[in-house]
């Protein structure tokens, strides 16, 4: 099984936060992780980040974890292809009113929450209380609309640098909980 960690946007390394301590321990459970800087850091535009996903995926027996626009991204992408697990890390449904992310092209139509929620045997969402760039409103809805797992934290703002944060153990234990339900 493939998996794919799709970073937030602004330019942000794949090298940074837990991306790497989260591609180790994946790696330890058998999964090929593709963890790569994604084109067009800055922007994350839809048009060239869902071709991306799709040609390194290559298939839907596949682990999908995004963080902030790589949770939009993988939003988009489960309303066209399917996976087995998508594991979304400060994801929003709106523009935030941020012009950086009106540019993206996520949000320039409505959602199709049912494709989304079909086209993945399991959806996890974890959300933080004090994340500065993402209300909380926004995972709630998403929490709503999907009718998926949810991890809500008090302390762990965006996820990220803001809070240095350099590993994600509660992403490896839904990984393997998963697999371990699949066999």
């Amino acid at each position: 099984m493939k998996a794919i960690i799709v970073p937030g946007n602004e330019n942000t390394d794949i090298h940074e936060n837990w991306y790497q301590s989260v591609k180790e321990g994946l790696e330890k459970l058998g999964l090929d992780v593709i963890a790569e800087n994604m084109p067009d850091p800055y922007f994350a535009r839809e048009r060239y980040w869902l071709p991306f996903i799709k040609q390194k995926l290559s298939t839907e027996d596949a682990v999908l974890i995004g963080h902030s626009s790589g949770a939009v991204a993988v939003l988009r992408y489960l309303e066209r292809y399917k996976c087995r697990l998508a594991i979304l890390v400060g994801a929003c449904y709106t523009d935030l009113g941020d012009e950086l992310e009106k540019k993206s092209g996520y949000f320039d139509r409505p959602w199709q929450w049912e494709k989304i929620k079909n086209n993945a045997k399991r959806i996890v969402l974890f959300a933080s209380r004090d994340d500065l760039y993402i209300p909380i409103s926004e995972a709630l809805f998403i929490k709503e609309k999907l009718q998926c797992e949810y991890h809500e934290y008090l302390d762990e703002g965006h996820f990220g640098a803001d809070v240095k944060k350099t590993e994600f153990p509660e992403i490896i234990t839904v990984v393997k909980k998963f697999l371990k339900h699949q066999k």
